[in-house]
């Protein structure tokens, strides 16, 4: 039955409209409507995304409008459509949706801070969509969906219709239009849920920075006793995650937030983490937030209706997403004070990197725009070795302008706030990998526990001379031959190599940005 609600202002004429339907409604839509659907015996849904099981970067396009365009990064993250394109892909969309029985929409905010929070409608033709949107989002009160009105910013998801490849501009079948002068975003041709999720972010990236709101690829949390906040910026394979799930402190979130003049805020209402292999032993939050009211996306579902979290035959990016108020520590409403700590992990696979260094604000700019990790890739002999990562401020395929500006107003938070910047290492010590062996996770939890106490802030360093940071050589619970990353390899020449030839590959990947960062910024990298 429909709610009496309509999309006729959206060109949308179907007559079963469902708007903010409760998590039940939409498992029941799910099950009845959603061949696909199923029920996991730990009580989330399941759901499939079909063929795209991950995000399509490839298939971003950007509306190329005055208003704009001067302000956007353009290039292969950002790749220009022109406004009628956008026009004919819209209508595309709309025309499908029309086509069926029922649609759904949810209506919620991004950004907890109500003065910088905007609002976002979503429509869909799939519960699961909604759910998982429901979930994203945040939620708002039934006095505030009364009084919502009209949304800041529209998704059309029409994933299940493939875009037309002979429409100019298309590269395939798959594309996600965002139009930030309409305040709509349009998918076709992929029915992964995350594409809205990172669509929204996409356009606080554009607002943040443009009202002077530094927006953040980050997790965050807080101290229980001061309210004074920390960042753990990190790529995936750093420990981001692990690391934020911190009992002693307050979670604000794992992904999205925004530093204000008046402190930070988490974008979003709830969690979107990876559940491959995931476990009650490894990851026991997690684990117990996916129940009632979570999905779970792409996991293979036994006959018995348990989840295989190893089973990885349909894809290695299997997705569990829940509320954040599923999380014991979380603190709602997700916002805090002013971060005393930026910290920048990274998962040095070539055993160089210390476990923690401090940064002087340029460097901080440096490292920041670089985005570095390293991963480990396999060869056909079964030989691993690892390769070089570098995502810009750590989120690259989400920046709307040059990285240089996220840069420079992370520095003017860092300075005005006198927030201390650290390097943490989570990957190799003793050799690069397949020599030496990945930093112990308690050595890296009494890294941060002495960050967030300030023991930090005064402890004995020494200057790197290839990369130029001050050093931490002493930390309690840190046995001290580990933290000078030297000392720890048999052969301390073959480091210095290892050394000059990491630094190079920071300097050549910055060789992209240089045009359009300081001179400052330029000169705070290493030296080859």
């Amino acid at each position: 039955m429909s709610s009496g609600f309509h999309l006729e202002d959206y060109q949308l004429t179907v007559s079963e409209v469902h708007r903010n339907l409760h998590p039940s409604a939409l498992y029941e839509h799910a099950i009845h409507y959603d061949n696909r659907a199923v029920i996991a015996d730990n009580g989330a849904l399941v759901a499939y995304s079909g063929s795209k099981t991950g995000r399509s970067p490839r298939d971003k396009r950007v509306v190329k409008h005055p208003g704009s365009e001067h302000d956007v990064w353009w290039g292969t993250v950002n790749i220009p459509l022109e406004p009628h394109t956008f026009a004919i892909n819209r209508e595309r969309a709309r025309d499908y949706l029309n086509t069926r029985e029922r649609l759904y929409c949810f209506d919620g905010f991004a950004g907890w801070d109500p003065k910088y929070r905007i609002k976002v409608r979503v429509i869909c033709s799939r519960p699961y969509h909604a759910l998982f949107m429901h979930t994203m989002l945040i939620r708002p009160t039934r006095e505030e969906l009364a009084t919502f009105g009209k949304p800041d910013f529209v998704i059309y998801n029409a994933g299940s219709f493939p875009a037309n490849q002979l429409t100019a501009g298309m590269g395939s079948k798959t594309s996600i239009d965002l139009s930030f002068e309409d305040g709509e975003l349009v998918i076709l041709g992929t029915e992964y849920a995350g594409e809205m999720k990172k669509g929204v972010f996409t356009v606080m990236n554009y607002l943040g920075p443009k009202g002077g709101v530094l927006s953040m690829h980050c997790a965050a949390t807080c101290s229980r006793e001061t309210g004074h906040s920390s960042l753990l910026f990190g790529l995936s394979g750093t420990g981001k995650t692990t690391l934020s799930a911190d009992p002693k402190r307050f979670l604000i979130g794992d992904d999205e937030h925004c530093w204000s003049d008046d402190g930070i805020f988490n974008i979003e209402g709830g969690c979107y983490a990876k559940a491959i292999n995931l476990t009650a032993e490894s990851e026991p939050d997690i684990y117990r937030a996916l129940r009632f009211g979570a999905i779970l996306e792409n996991v293979v579902v036994q006959e018995d209706h348990r989840v295989d979290f190893t089973d990885a035959s349909i894809t290695e990016n299997t997705r569990g997403a829940y509320p954040i108020e599923s999380i014991p520590n979380a603190r709602v409403p997700c916002v805090a004070g002013h971060p005393t700590d930026v910290v920048f992990l990274t998962c040095d696979a070539f055993g160089i990197l210390p476990p923690v260094a401090s940064l002087t604000p340029a460097q901080a700019m440096y490292h920041f725009i670089s985005g570095y990790t390293a991963k480990v890739a396999g060869t056909e002999e079964g030989v691993k070795e690892p390769s070089a990562t570098f995502s810009p401020c750590f989120g690259g395929p989400f920046l709307v302008w040059h990285p240089s500006k996220y840069a420079e107003l992370l520095a003017d938070r860092i300075r005005q706030h006198n927030a201390r910047v650290w390097l943490v290492n989570t990957g190799w010590t003793g050799g690069a990998y397949g020599e030496g062996h990945r930093l112990k996770l308690r050595h890296t939890r009494s890294i941060l526990d002495a960050i967030h106490s300030g023991e930090l802030a005064t402890a004995s360093r020494q200057r790197d001379p290839v990369f130029g940071f001050d050093v931490i050589t002493e930390c309690p619970a840190v046995p001290q031959e580990v933290l000078w990353p030297r000392n720890s390899w048999s052969d301390p020449k073959e480091y210095d190599q290892a050394a000059r030839k990491l630094a190079g590959l920071f300097i050549a990947n910055f060789d992209k940005y240089s045009a359009g960062a300081s001179d400052e910024i330029r000169g705070a990298g290493p030296i080859a």
